[in-house]
């Protein structure tokens, strides 16, 4: 018995090894089966493991999930409420871009479907919604800001820019337009009437 755990550890390990060169190599669409035949496994071995694609592009993710998380909570004990949760939302989106197959990871699932609570959307969550919940206290961000809508926001940069030559200058350009919104003052922008 001790021995068959020691392969089941073995093979999660060498399994999850080749799936995070697959997915850097082709993002969430990477194959399973090139994946467990890289491993040199059977893909039942991989689906035993891994029961969905969900769960192994999670496990790819977690370490730098955990990553995050853990920068979330360093940032709680910044002065500047708005400043702490900027720089981990920017932490975030260049990331998403970074790690081919993270966006889509975050995206995946249709949002009907209720998501695990290890999920990396909603470990995510856990650890920013204090940071988002500090700046709106602070008045530095609109009450009806939801942890969702920087989420969606940081998801949308990263697959918008995937493909870019340069992905992570032209996140970074989206990103502070976002924050810094379209007009450099309120009111100077108006919608022309033709448009």
């Amino acid at each position: 018995m001790a021995g068959q755990r020691s392969d089941a550890r073995r093979n999660y390990q060498r399994i999850l090894t080749v799936a995070e060169a697959e997915v850097a190599a082709h993002g969430a669409k990477a194959s399973l089966e090139q994946i467990a035949r890289t491993a040199g496994v059977g893909s039942g071995t991989v689906r035993r493991h891994f029961p969905t694609r969900r769960a192994l592009l999670e496990a790819v993710f977690q370490e730098r999930v955990e990553g995050l998380c853990e920068r979330a909570h360093r940032l709680t004990t910044t002065e500047d409420g708005r400043t702490a949760l900027l720089e981990w939302l920017h932490a975030l989106v260049l990331y998403a871009v970074s790690a081919r197959g993270f966006a889509n990871t975050l995206s995946y699932e249709p949002p009907a479907e209720e998501p695990s609570p290890h999920s990396c959307g909603n470990r995510l969550a856990a650890a920013g919604t204090p940071l988002l919940e500090r700046a709106i206290r602070d008045k530095a961000v609109a009450p009806r800001v939801t942890f969702h809508d920087l989420l969606t926001l940081a998801v949308g940069i990263a697959l918008a820019t995937e493909h870019h030559k340069d992905s992570e200058t032209q996140a970074d350009r989206l990103f502070r337009l976002a924050v810094e919104g379209l007009s450099p003052e309120p009111g100077i922008a108006e919608v022309s009437e033709n448009s």
